[in-house]
């Protein structure tokens, strides 16, 4: 097993690029989550990512590109939808799916023909790809499945031993991952996954975008990543539930204490010997407290953790929604109709 260091990304950046050039892999700060980076043009390097995250073959990881000239560089087709996302949203958190050029190695896609392709906006991610030169494959730098990471410290949590560089440029600014939208086909934009950048911007930007929250099994390959039905999750079994549900919950806490709760609501709230994570009212920052929050009940040695779904259904909290569902269960059923 390889020694891990956490080094300043101020005083790193070179020698994280000497790790690139040679091969290996590099944890760095986005303004999403950390990323796990090697050079993804070379099919041995995007191999040593999945190996490192435990990542199932099926699941693609995005590219991440300095700036759009090496977008179209690297992908088959450019066309006019791809310009005006990314003369509105780039550099920024915004995934595009576009047809991959040959450029790249085939290994980011997943079996697919095409790539996942962003941007960042972080000082740290954009002086990294500007001093490799060349495109990094970086999905989130955690085990798969599991919470991403906000910070070093989760990096180093998750895959000390399996990545021999992280560069500490701090807590993430946004907090989840980017949106991805698929304009590969020609059919009307498609959002795979909700974040930041939400369907009221796309639609303002560029007109008529889908949303499809859909799950992918283990025989298909996944356009985006985070399609699978379990991901982002804490390692305690973790439930969700809405309001009207709370004096189940709070029953099946008493039952199974001690356990955790995210909540963002007085009225739903657990005394000790229960841990209770308040979160924040305000749609961004929930959104970037949220994998803390998981993380930190995560380390508590709790029976289980139970989420409360907020209620609002626009902007960045359906990208909220769609992480909780995929990181919990729902109560069961049987506490649930209480």
């Amino acid at each position: 097993m390889m020694h891990t260091r956490i080094e300043p990304a101020t005083t790193s950046l070179m020698l994280a690029v000497e790790y690139l050039r040679a091969g290996e892999l590099v944890a760095f700060p986005t303004e999403t989550v950390y990323g796990l980076g090697g050079d993804a043009r070379r099919d041995d390097v995007v191999r040593k990512i999945y190996a490192a995250k435990g990542r199932p073959g099926n699941n693609p990881v995005i590219v991440h590109v300095a700036e759009a000239d090496d977008a179209k560089e690297y992908a088959e087709h450019w066309n006019g939808v791809a310009e005006r996302l990314a003369k509105h949203f780039w550099p920024g958190p915004l995934t595009m799916i576009l047809p991959r050029g040959q450029k790249l190695s085939a290994a980011v896609s997943a079996g697919r023909h095409t790539v996942a392709v962003r941007c960042p906006k972080h000082p740290v991610a954009e002086a990294l790809l500007r001093a490799f030169g060349g495109p990094i494959a970086a999905p989130s730098a955690n085990r798969s499945g599991f919470t991403s990471p906000t910070a070093a410290s989760h990096v180093m949590a998750e895959l000390a031993g399996r990545v021999p560089l992280i560069l500490d440029g701090g807590p993430c600014r946004i907090g989840l991952e980017s949106t991805v939208i698929d304009i590969s086909s020609g059919d009307v934009p498609t959002v795979l996954r909700p974040g930041a950048v939400t369907l009221e911007m796309l639609r303002e930007a560029i007109g008529d975008v889908q949303l499809s929250i859909r799950t992918v099994d283990n025989n298909e390959a996944a356009a985006s990543p985070g399609m699978q039905d379990r991901h982002y999750a804490p390692r305690t079994p973790a439930c969700r539930f809405n309001k009207s549900q709370w004096p189940a919950a709070l029953a099946w806490a008493q039952q199974h204490q001690p356990v955790g709760l995210i909540s963002c609501d007085d009225a739903v709230l657990l005394a000790a010997p229960h841990e209770t994570v308040r979160m924040p009212e305000d749609e961004f920052e929930y959104a970037r407290a949220l994998y803390g929050a998981l993380r930190e009940l995560d380390e508590k040695g709790l029976k289980a953790i139970l989420v409360l779904m907020p209620e609002k259904n626009e902007g960045v909290w359906v990208a909220v929604a769609d992480r909780l569902r995929r990181a919990t269960v729902e109560l069961p059923a049987a506490e649930a109709r209480r």
